[in-house]
């Protein structure tokens, strides 16, 4: 059995932390918050995450200084920005720090259900090209060693 993907919401608002926490629990996925930046840190740091979505401002940092402090797992997880305050200022940095998606509130859910599929497929891909690129260097490593 394939176990479900596990999403880490990170918003200082309860209210949409609880909102986006039953909506994605109801399309199966395995959900945690943060209210701000620390716990989200402290929280990738003690487990694996496939996707986060994070508020661009929470109290303790912008969203998008927590892109790069988030631990990054194998393969990467999947940052999706989400700002009640968008600008191209904040869209351009978003991607500069490595944002795999950014969506604008009040978030459209469909939008949301659809973008977090799309960044689990791309995070599927990345898994089976390192699983083959893994793959082809122990063979390699194999073949040198018998030679």
């Amino acid at each position: 059995m394939v176990e479900p993907a596990r999403i880490l919401v990170v918003d200082d608002d309860e209210n949409i932390r609880k909102t986006l926490t039953t909506i994605l629990r109801n399309e199966g996925y395995t959900v945690d918050t943060a209210q701000d930046g620390k716990e989200a840190i402290k929280k990738t740091e003690a487990s694996a995450y496939n996707v986060a979505l994070i508020d661009i401002r929470l109290p303790d940092m912008e969203g998008i200084e927590l892109l790069t402090k988030i631990k990054d797992t194998v393969p990467k997880t999947r940052k999706i920005i989400v700002t009640g305050y968008p600008t191209l200022k904040n869209a351009i940095a978003a991607v500069n720090k490595q944002a795999d998606a950014y969506l604008m509130k009040p978030v459209d859910v469909g939008k949301l259900l659809e973008t977090i599929g799309e960044q689990l497929k791309r995070q599927e891909a990345e898994k089976t090209f390192s699983e083959q690129k893994v793959t082809e260097f122990i063979e390699t490593r194999i073949r040198e060693l018998e030679t």
